[in-house]
């Protein structure tokens, strides 16, 4: 049996392993990745290379693939953070566990005294952005933002799901922007001052300043400089047909790609590799996204104005303003 003492550890007949200190649990793109890069960079912190653990997300129903080995067992999760040091904070970073309704109640299980970071972002610029990273990360066929919005009810039902998306659940975009309905979770898991909120929109005016606000809430020292790092930027996928072929080739997808992938391992050193597709996917495949669809997103605005109202008053902060709510018609 699996017990965990007041310090986080757990026991069982073979093993003692530390549980994280801390969670940064969401969402997608909004700076989970830039504070992730921020907080690894201190020497008092460890976070594990793998970024998005999902070891706590379950309920969403992750596909497992040999190229993206994820934890499936707590031993297995908890060797993620085997090289910290007994000194240092440890934590983890998979933004689906905001969304996941068996997480913070799995977490807290394992780790009773853990701190929770959260941060929000406004509805609609959100959901375009993380349309447009599905689309990029091939989980999403349809790159029509509103065609993309219509097909929820049947992805409800199983239906129109692209063969790419290991995580189906993430394309039910409006299931994201159930904001309140997902920090009630941690709050009925946690202690009031064991969960940060943070909103987006304060990190990308000074993620330094905001990155000093989750030391101090971590209880590490948050004196000397820190390394920014600027939240991921929005792409759009110039060319399908392109980006299938390379990521097929960086796969080794289908017979011709293993081929290649073959070859190209021989001939180059795996750093050019690195390199010459990082270079691929930022001059060729992606580019600059298009204006949106204004009328769509006040659409959306109109649709989500009850959640941002409620998420106001349960944060006791005006976000109907900062997120320009108040200028709806």
């Amino acid at each position: 049996m699996t017990q965990t003492d007041d310090a986080g550890t757990i026991e069982d007949a073979s093993t003692r392993s530390r549980a994280p200190d801390f969670f940064i649990v969401g969402h997608h793109k909004s700076g989970t990745t830039a504070l992730y890069e921020m907080l690894r960079r201190r020497p008092q912190i460890y976070m594990p290379d793998l970024k998005e653990p999902w070891f706590f997300a379950k309920d969403l129903g992750v596909r497992f693939e040999p190229e993206t080995p994820l934890p499936q067992t707590l031993d297995e999760y908890l060797s993620l953070f085997n090289a910290a040091t007994p000194e240092q904070r440890i934590g983890e970073a998979t933004p689906s566990y905001l969304m996941s309704h068996t997480a913070a109640a799995d977490i807290a299980e394992v780790q009773p005294d853990a701190r929770i970071i959260a941060i929000l972002r406004e509805p609609a610029n959100f959901l375009r952005s993380l349309h447009l990273q599905s689309v990029r990360n091939h989980a999403e066929t349809e790159t029509n933002f509103r065609k993309a919005l219509a097909l929820e009810d049947a992805r409800r039902r199983g239906e129109a799901i692209p063969a790419g998306a290991i995580r189906p659940q993430e394309l039910l975009y409006s299931e994201h922007v159930r904001y309140v309905e997902q920090l009630r979770r941690y709050h009925d898991a946690f202690a009031a001052e064991q969960v940060l909120v943070l909103i987006y929109e304060d990190f990308r005016a000074d993620n330094e300043a905001v990155a000093r606000r989750v030391l101090r809430f971590l209880e590490v020292d948050d004196t000397g400089p820190i390394e920014q790092v600027e939240p991921n930027a929005t792409v759009r996928v110039r060319s399908r047909r392109l980006y299938d072929l390379v990521r097929a080739v960086y796969l080794g997808h289908g017979p011709a790609a293993k081929a290649a992938k073959t070859a190209i391992k021989a001939l180059t050193p795996r750093q050019l590799r690195r390199d010459a597709h990082v270079t691929v996917r930022r001059r060729v495949l992606f580019g600059s996204p298009q204006p949106p669809d204004e009328a769509l997103m006040t659409e959306l605005r109109h649709r989500f104005k009850s959640e941002v109202v409620a998420l106001s008053e349960y944060l006791d902060r005006d976000l109907v303003k900062l997120w320009g709510y108040d200028r709806l018609d």
